[in-house]
């Protein structure tokens, strides 16, 4: 075994490297995803918004084995945060990985926040002997086991379901991401608003018959859920979901989300995961999992 560690590249975009990580977390995660909190989804998800630091992305870390990714330190927006995913035979990696992110992960400010899931133990005493303490800052993820009844929905008269395969209006798409998030008023629609929407939704793996758009009777895109879903693996991830405030109480988020999952299903998950703990995800079938804690030096 050659054991080597290296830095991603410093090129943005779906690069070799880009292509190397998300095969690393989609072999990991193949059957029983044992990096629940940052599966291979999230990873093309976070190069697919504008929010992505990309002057630091030489500073993310990588182990090699022979050549093949078993370790990887990274952060999902900027500096600040570190999360870790490894292999499972490579769990002697841990105290090297936190060493590695506590040099290089920190922010302007000198802080830095580590993600650890709750289960893990081992790494909670290396954090520990580090010096790091857990904080109030977690982030939580659910779980939802796929059967052909559990995806049953129904929609108000008038209402519709389509895919962005069958249509796609930027200005509709980035209207409903931008009401659905509640940001007042109408969204701007200058050309880089307009480009930064497109870019979310330019992942290279992104199905877009898998992402699933409620209908309005005039025409609107009501509800929207984008679902990221590889046939190697079992489960599915849901991100983002956004309904308009003018179209809820109506059962439409439900709609788009369970429809999403059950096309998943049908061509192989076996679960669907949201990195949620709101009661609207319970109330359609999702069941909370472990969560994990943001641990920093203090």
């Amino acid at each position: 075994m050659s054991l080597q560690f290296r830095k991603y590249t410093n090129e943005s975009g779906f690069t070799d490297d880009f292509h190397a990580v998300r095969k690393f977390l989609v072999r990991i995660n193949e059957k029983n995803p044992i990096q629940s909190d940052f599966e291979w989804g999230r990873w093309e998800w976070a190069f697919s918004l504008p929010y992505l630091e990309t002057s630091n992305l030489s500073k993310i870390g990588i182990w090699e084995s022979d050549g093949k990714i078993v370790a990887l330190v990274t952060y999902e927006q900027g500096l600040g945060t570190a999360y870790f995913c490894i292999d499972k035979e490579y769990n002697f990696l841990k105290l090297e990985m936190l060493m590695y992110a506590g040099e290089n992960f920190c922010n302007e400010e000198g802080k830095l926040k580590v993600l650890i899931n709750n289960t893990d133990r081992e790494f909670q005493k290396i954090a520990f002997q580090l010096d790091y303490k857990p904080t109030q800052d977690t982030e939580t993820n659910a779980i939802f086991d796929i059967d052909v009844n559990s995806t049953e929905y129904s929609l108000p008269l008038g209402y519709s379901i389509i895919s962005l395969a069958e249509d796609y209006d930027i200005e509709k798409f980035h209207r409903v991401l931008w009401r659905g998030f509640n940001h007042e008023g109408e969204p701007p629609t200058t050309d880089e608003e307009l480009e930064n929407r497109r870019k979310s939704v330019s992942g290279p793996d992104l199905n877009p018959e898998l992402c699933i758009i409620v209908m309005s009777p005039e025409g609107e895109y009501a509800s929207y859920c984008g679902m990221w879903y590889d046939r190697n693996t079992e489960y599915a991830l849901v991100e983002p979901v956004a309904t308009d405030p003018k179209y809820r109480k109506l059962g439409l988020g439900k709609a788009a989300v369970l429809e999403a999952i059950r096309r998943c299903g049908q061509l192989g998950a076996k679960q669907a995961y949201v990195g949620s703990s709101q009661q609207f995800y319970y109330q359609i079938g999702f069941r909370p999992i472990p969560a994990s804690t943001f641990w920093e030096v203090r």
